[in-house]
């Protein structure tokens, strides 16, 4: 009976340490956070940490205590998950046709008639929240003497366009003055006969408006959503800093212009096309930029040209070709990790889909199976709070925020990447925060063989270098201090 009792003595002793160890294996693996952390602050909180590299601009959240463009110098309200989700998906349609139709142009022509009248940069990244969606912009300079203008930078497309005046056919209301060629020195349209003219049609996808070789030619784009802008295809001086101008800069200088862009004057594109900023000034910035979107609103990141980055914990990843002609950035993941533990996902299923990294999508896009699978895990992973809610298209939402919690446990997530690459996110990576509750911040396509998108709320706070010369793409901590 005694030689029982130790039996049984020592074996529940056996499973007390195996549960405690992997009870500390999973506290190990996990963020301890405060609830009230996860909230932006009504003030500014823009690090001072670090040398300003040359050509680095401000990143800054639109709604924020940061942006110039918040007069009243409180955060505003932000979209709501339903408004994120919805141009989101806008977005990756338009990703999707986009991606389909990179081999081939698009022969329709553009109908519309108009009256014919240093070595690295650094710029702030706001908010795109500026023009109805979850992106960022930067203020450059265009024309001489020069103007500032809030562009959305966008790493999906190429054309860099702005409104101008004096608007033939159409401009949406932006916050900044519309740029007026006619006042700038350093202004010139493109002809018809130009090579320029006809380059920009695998960048656009649409031929040029052309009756005669001595007219302007005319540039068109279109997004997901409906949006578009049609205008001149123009050169022009662009100030990216005070100490660094590009001159005769291609870009569009837009006639007619519609969509949910709601307050910014353009775009600037970082895409792969020849026609993009980032080959346009391959010989002053060597086909290399770097940013960090800022973690809250009330906080700021940068956008920054050319210069390496002096982040030591910067790991590099093989840049992948997506398609042919593809101006997006390719990534191969191979694995996914919810808490320490690597979710039982087939290498194929990533492989099938391939990958993208997007500064213009906000949520990360994984295949259905592999969506299904994250979020049973980290609902395991919250076991300890209420169940999870629905809102909206986000299907893992939890109201952490008015009960009795101060400090919330999260389960850790973690990319794997090609050549050995992992990426632990931020917590705010993780989860999206509106006012009192919180989501599990990633959604699946429709299906598996529909491309991966790593959307920019996983890339908040990370140092994102985009080494285009060399083929990669490197991840590090801490990239906005």
């Amino acid at each position: 009976m005694s030689h029982f009792f130790l039996v049984c003595l020592v074996l529940f002793f056996t499973l007390e340490k195996n549960f405690a160890i992997e009870t500390t294996w999973k506290e190990s693996h996990s963020h301890h956070v405060q609830t009230s952390s996860l909230l932006p602050s009504t003030s500014c909180s823009s690090s001072t940490k670090g040398p300003k590299r040359k050509s680095t601009l401000d990143v800054v959240h639109k709604h924020g205590p940061c942006s110039h463009l918040n007069k009243n110098g409180k955060a505003n309200s932000v979209q709501t998950h339903n408004d994120i989700l919805k141009h989101d998906k806008e977005r990756i349609n338009y990703i999707h046709s986009k991606l389909l139709s990179s081999s081939s142009n698009n022969n329709n022509k553009v109908e519309i008639e108009l009256d014919s009248s240093s070595s690295s940069a650094n710029l702030p990244a706001k908010s795109g929240d500026l023009i109805g969606s979850g992106n960022y912009y930067v203020v450059l300079g265009l024309g001489t003497p020069k103007k500032e203008l809030s562009l959305i930078f966008d790493t999906g497309s190429d054309l860099t366009w702005t409104q101008c005046q004096p608007c033939a056919r159409s401009c949406y209301k932006q916050v900044d003055e519309i740029f007026d060629p006619s006042k700038s020195t350093s202004y010139s349209n493109i002809t018809c006969t130009s090579p320029d003219c006809s380059q920009h049609v695998s960048a656009t996808g649409t031929n040029p408006s052309c009756s005669t070789p001595t007219e302007s030619c005319i540039y068109e784009v279109k997004y997901g959503d409906g949006s578009f802008s049609i205008g001149y295809l123009s050169r022009e001086r662009l100030t990216v800093t005070p100490t660094d101008t590009i001159d005769s800069f291609l870009f569009g200088c837009g006639q007619d212009n519609e969509g949910l862009f709601n307050g910014g004057a353009g775009l600037l594109g970082l895409g792969r096309h020849p026609i993009s900023f980032i080959q346009q000034t391959s010989q002053k910035y060597h086909n290399t930029f770097s940013y960090c979107l800022p973690s809250t609103s009330s906080e700021v990141g940068h956008l920054t040209f050319g210069a390496a980055t002096d982040n030591e914990d910067v790991k590099y990843t093989p840049l992948s070709t997506v398609s042919q002609s593809s101006s997006f950035y390719g990534l191969d993941i191979e694995g996914i990790s919810v808490g320490g533990t690597k979710l039982p996902i087939a290498s194929s299923v990533f492989t099938t889909s391939g990958a993208i990294i997007d500064s213009g999508t906000v949520i990360t896009y994984l295949p259905p199976t592999v969506y299904v699978s994250l979020r049973d895990s980290f609902r395991k992973g919250m076991a300890n709070y209420p169940p999870p809610s629905a809102n909206g298209l986000f299907d893992t939402c939890y109201d952490l925020f008015s009960g009795t919690n101060k400090t919330v446990i999260i389960p850790e997530i973690s990319f794997f990447f090609a050549g050995g690459v992992t990426v632990e996110l931020p917590i705010l990576g993780i989860i999206y925060v509106e006012q009192k509750q919180f989501c599990l911040a990633f959604a699946a396509n429709d299906h598996d063989s529909d491309i991966t998108i790593f959307g920019n709320v996983q890339q908040k706070t990370l140092e994102v270098v985009y080494d285009i010369g060399g083929g990669r793409i490197g991840f590090g901590s801490n990239g906005c201090k």
